[in-house]
């Protein structure tokens, strides 16, 4: 039998490599949904429903998912999870109407619902000083959604876009075996089977637990929002090829994932508290920028008028969108570490309930961005609507925690919660 401290690792490991290609399943129609809306010329706002559906059921799944998990143990209820998503994957290659794609993408989505498994599983495995830590790393897989925007042109360009989800369900199906193999399970970490399921949904009354899910919708629903979005964004906007904008997108995308574990690091030093404010601050920041449409100005001077132009090249945009990514990276992670402070037992479900709202927002967003360019005709009005989101959030945290804690450093919950 290996050491603790080995199974340790390989469950960190495995949970974090099965995440990632499950995260990356389920923002495949953020790429496949390009051609997928020229072959069956969708207007923006069908496309915003087709690249979300998946994303409803993976949001919707999350809360009987992690109270599974919290009762039955992560392992079994990751692999079985990723099994059952088999063969709706490979069936998108075969689809050929827009209900078609609609019906298989909410059996696709459920692979988005492994979040709140994986992270309740991964938690229970580390001690508390080091839980930020451990489940940033998991939360790292959110850079699934840049490797399918590598991935996915490139089976395209050689291929074709049917050919995306036949590999992407070998995929799934060669994860799920591995991380069957290299992976434990620890019977202590199971709740008891004679806790109620009323018992386990009472943290719905915390208020705490709702001031999380505003915090979530924005850092994590509009992480998976603009992933969804921005390829398309890139296309229209830009001008650019399936594979440039991919790529471009990816820039977003892949700070978002990979450096959620140095948000985790930041929230256990630091606290949740100052990290969740300070992020809130730079996306509101960014989001303000990035709000301002392209302008042609004309002003009258004395020696007639002047013509300016107004608007973010395609390389000053992907900044502020890399900036965006990391807030929201270390966000995603400091949103969690308040759960493990205040939820060390009840883990799965207070993650499948902050984790279900993020994920709703994940689906509401892509579909209000193309109403808005459908009624507008303005493509930065998707930032327009994040904007006012992060004001809201930033108003709660205010109300509710900055006038009684320090804008920097550990405020009193997380440091108690660090000494029990």
């Amino acid at each position: 039998m290996p050491s603790f401290k080995t199974q340790q690792n390989l469950v960190l490991g495995m949970s974090t490599f099965a995440f990632t290609m499950c995260f990356m399943v389920w923002m495949m129609f953020a790429v496949l949904g390009v051609p997928v809306k020229e072959m069956l010329h969708l207007s923006e706002t069908q496309f915003g429903l087709l690249a979300s559906t998946p994303v409803l059921t993976g949001s919707l799944s999350r809360l009987p998912l992690g109270l599974l998990a919290d009762r039955f143990g992560g392992r079994v209820v990751f692999f079985v999870l990723m099994l059952v998503c088999v063969l709706p994957i490979y069936m998108v290659g075969h689809a050929t109407e827009y209900w078609q794609f609609l019906l298989l993408g909410l059996f696709v989505g459920l692979a988005g619902g492994s979040f709140s498994v994986g992270i309740a599983y991964v938690a229970k495995w580390f001690e508390p000083s080091r839980q930020g830590f451990a489940m940033g790393i998991f939360g790292a897989g959110n850079a699934g959604a840049a490797l399918t925007k590598f991935l996915a042109p490139a089976i395209i360009a050689a291929a074709s876009w049917q050919m995306v989800p036949k590999v992407y369900s070998a995929i799934m199906f060669i994860t799920a075996l591995l991380f069957w193999f290299l992976s434990y399970d620890n019977k202590a970490h199971h709740a008891p089977a004679s806790v109620p399921l009323r018992e386990q949904l009472r943290t719905l009354k915390d208020p705490r637990v709702w001031r999380y899910c505003q915090y979530y919708s924005i850092v994590f629903g509009g992480y998976v929002a603009l992933a969804l979005w921005m390829t398309e964004f890139y296309v229209n906007e830009y001008g650019f090829s399936l594979q440039r904008a991919a790529l471009f997108a990816a820039c977003f995308s892949l700070p978002g994932g990979i450096l959620r574990a140095v948000g985790g690091w930041m929230s256990d030093k630091w606290g949740a508290h100052s990290v969740t404010w300070w992020v809130l601050w730079v996306s509101w920041v960014c989001l303000f920028v990035l709000s301002y449409p392209p302008t042609d100005l004309t002003v009258a001077t004395v020696d007639g008028t002047v013509s300016f132009h107004i608007g973010l090249s395609a390389w000053l945009f992907t900044l502020l969108m890399f900036v965006l990514g990391i807030a929201f990276a270390f966000g995603k992670a400091s949103v969690f570490k308040y759960i493990a402070n205040d939820y060390p037992t009840e883990m799965g479900a207070v993650s499948g309930i902050v984790g279900l709202a993020g994920g709703l927002g994940g689906f509401i967003l892509p579909i209000m961005f193309g109403a808005l360019v459908d009624l507008t005709g303005v493509r930065s009005s998707c930032f327009m609507l994040m904007y006012g989101v992060v004001w809201v959030s930033l108003i709660w945290m205010y109300l509710s925690e900055v006038r009684r804690a320090p804008v920097m450093g550990r405020d009193q919950s997380d440091a108690a919660n660090q000494r029990i």
